[in-house]
C-alpha cells in the first residue's frame, strides 16, 4: 500500500521517509498542491561487486597470458 504527503511535509522530513521506504519497501508519493509529483521507492538491490554478477559467464579457452607472434597496429 502506497501512502501520499505533500511535498513541504516531505521536504521537512526528507531522511526519515527514506529510512522508512528503505525498512518498509512501501513507496510514499510526494504530493504538490494535491496532484502527484514524485514518488519514492525503495533502491533495487545490486550485486555486491560486479564480477560477482559476472561470475560464470566467461569461458577462458587457451592460453590468455602468453605473448602472440602477430604484429598489430593499434593506431589503424
Amino acid at each position: 500500500m502506497e501512502s501520499s504527503m505533500p511535498a513541504g511535509k516531505f521536504k521537512a522530513s526528507c531522511l526519515k521517509v527514506m529510512d522508512e521506504v528503505a525498512a518498509t519497501g512501501r513507496p510514499v508519493i510526494i504530493t504538490k498542491r494535491g496532484k502527484a509529483v514524485a514518488k519514492l521507492v525503495p533502491a533495487a538491490s545490486r550485486p555486491a561487486e560486479v564480477a560477482d554478477a559476472l561470475a560464470g559467464s566467461v569461458e577462458i579457452v587457451g592460453d590468455i597470458l602468453s605473448p602472440i607472434d602477430v604484429k598489430w597496429n593499434a593506431a589503424a
